[in-house]
């Protein structure tokens, strides 16, 4: 009786833990029922393409690639929202080492029907995976990967691409067809980097880019470069455009040519993230205030958490109060420590918003 009475304890006691660590469903208040909170990532690759000389006919050139992914994850890891783009940015200068014009970048998914890959007769057969001889615009085809991703885990997805970075299954079904090395590359940085957050199954996730880019030409003393600054931001917004959280991140992207018009960046470099960079960016090391006073200035990662934080609770019409007339952080953004200049930020901020 004695065996029976315990064993009864016991199993009354292990129910009773789980019950008190199980997420109530319902708001013990009112009845209402209680939105599960999901997990936000966001993951950025940045690679060089090949770089080619000036030759005196033609320019040389090189360009750069930078894809970033967001997602909410729920508790199983499965995909409750993503969202995907990615730059193509081209460096070119001249056999004087001259560096020229760069364009206006936009995203690919911001390009839409212009960044012509239907059109591109040549693309390679590899895109009509699904054999029904079309091949769909970029944007069309992050869309089909988008639509299939939901509700999948990381798992999951990587069993729908080969070892040749190429979609297979549902994903070359659904019109995906291009290589998704890149993609998926910073998928996984995003599901890795995951972390608890107030967004819920009703939010939206979005992702955006400000793109600026920095010319200098060569001269004897000193190497010509094409500088392009890739400021990213991720952001969860609430049914009423209200940013739930928030992720700021930037590539410092660098193209380098003699006054030779040869070109000497390393292709082969890897490109990190500020964030990636951490203090290794050292900017308290060499940072001023903007106003030229003494003090202690904070990492570009503390900054940038600083912006992400004042960004929550906002629209994006109220983005434009966090910078003074110079586009430096001020006010209460300030005195959290970002007193960068976020003008790149605000904008991608502002597109990620809407």
């Amino acid at each position: 009786m004695k065996k029976i009475i315990s064993l009864l304890l016991v199993v009354f006691m292990v129910v009773s833990f789980a019950a008190c660590g199980t997420k109530p469903t319902t708001d013990e208040n009112n009845g209402d029922d209680v939105a599960a909170t999901l997990k936000f990532g966001m993951g950025i690759v940045a690679s060089y393409g090949d770089a080619k000389d000036a030759d005196g006919d033609t320019n040389g050139e090189c360009k750069a690639e930078t894809t970033a992914v967001a997602v909410l994850l729920d508790d199983a890891g499965k995909i409750v929202d993503i969202a995907i783009d990615t730059t193509e940015a081209k460096a070119a200068w001249t056999s004087e080492g001259v560096a020229s014009a760069t364009e206006e970048v936009k995203t690919k998914y911001e390009l839409g029907t212009a960044y012509n890959m239907a059109a591109a007769i040549n693309y390679g057969p590899q895109n009509d995976r699904n054999g029904d001889g079309k091949v769909l615009e970029w944007f069309e085809q992050i869309d089909a990967f988008v639509a299939t991703a939901k509700g999948k885990t990381l798992d999951e997805i990587k069993a729908f691409v080969g070892e040749d970075t190429y979609t297979t299954g549902d994903l070359a079904a659904a019109g995906c067809t291009i290589s998704v090395g890149s993609i998926m590359a910073a998928l996984e940085e995003a599901v890795k980097n995951a972390a608890a957050s107030e967004a819920t199954a009703e939010d939206t996730v979005k992702i955006a880019f400000a793109t600026s880019v920095e010319n200098t030409d060569a001269t004897e003393e000193k190497e010509g470069s094409v500088e392009f600054e890739e400021t990213i931001v991720a952001a969860v917004t609430d049914k009423d455009g209200k940013v739930v959280v928030a992720k700021t991140d930037c590539a410092q992207i660098k193209v380098t040519f003699d006054t030779k018009g040869v070109a000497t960046v390393d292709t082969a470099a890897e490109i990190k993230t500020k964030l990636d960079l951490g203090t290794d960016y050292n900017m308290a090391a060499y940072g001023k205030k903007h106003d030229g006073s003494d003090g202690a200035v904070k990492e570009w990662f503390e900054q940038a958490a600083a912006f992400d934080a004042a960004l929550v609770g906002k629209t994006a019409s109220e983005f434009a109060s966090l910078a003074d007339a110079d586009g430096k952080g001020t006010g209460d953004l300030a005195t959290a420590g970002c007193t960068i200049g976020i003008s790149d930020m605000i904008k991608a901020a502002d597109k990620a918003a809407k």
